[in-house]
């Protein structure tokens, strides 16, 4: 009878804590629900996406907890940075973003791209500055640079962001993008913190189906 009694007090104790959980973020209250999702491959995973500019301060302060948080994500989770265009100084980072993806440098790179800019106030919107850093940072090779800056690879990936950033009907960045589904942002969530903390919720609504 005691075990009888253990039992469901434990299911009701699960209960009041999922439904809780579930009260705790509201559809376009802590995140934005597309009216028209945006389509991602199907290849069986949860697609996180985030919007972003190099020249942003608060993308720049997101990165500190934003990358242990993208260490820890589950096998089933696929992360990509897609950069906004929203200004010509924002276009000249996304090019420099997807000629240092092109040349496979990106992870060696992308954090130091970031403190470039905001800690040594390095502005890198030239292509002669551009070509210099991943010279420097990457040991790029200015005819490999220049090859890739300008090629049809590049050219594509970039109008494809573009496209798809709009699709995501935001007005400012950073945002995740959850399965093309959600879009998650600082102020909607409460802070930059509580933005991870409503993705991670966003995830395990995908992976449950729910």
């Amino acid at each position: 009878m005691l075990s009888q009694f253990k039992y469901w007090f434990t299911a009701a104790l699960m209960l009041v804590s999922v439904s809780a959980f579930s009260a705790e973020y509201e559809a376009n209250k802590q995140y934005k629900v597309l009216e028209q999702p945006v389509p991602v491959v199907q290849d069986g995973k949860i697609h996180v996406e985030e919007a972003f500019w190099y020249g942003c301060p608060h993308c720049f302060d997101l990165e500190s907890i934003l990358e242990p948080w993208k260490s820890k994500l589950a096998a089933d989770v696929q992360f990509e940075g897609v950069p906004a265009m929203f200004g010509r100084t924002w276009v000249s980072h996304a090019q420099l973003y997807y000629t240092a993806d092109a040349l496979g440098v990106l992870p060696k790179v992308h954090t130091s791209i970031f403190d470039a800019i905001h800690l040594q106030k390095v502005r890198l919107v030239t292509r002669e500055d551009q070509r210099a850093f991943l010279m420097e940072k990457a040991g790029v090779s200015a005819e490999d640079f220049d090859k890739t800056y300008e090629s049809f690879t590049v050219k594509t990936r970039m109008n494809r962001g573009d496209k798809r950033v709009r699709s995501f009907q935001i007005n400012g960045v950073p945002a995740l993008v959850i399965n093309g589904k959600y879009v998650v942002d600082a102020t909607s969530a409460g802070g930059q913190k509580e933005m991870l903390e409503v993705a991670d919720y966003l995830i395990n609504k995908e992976r449950n189906g729910l």
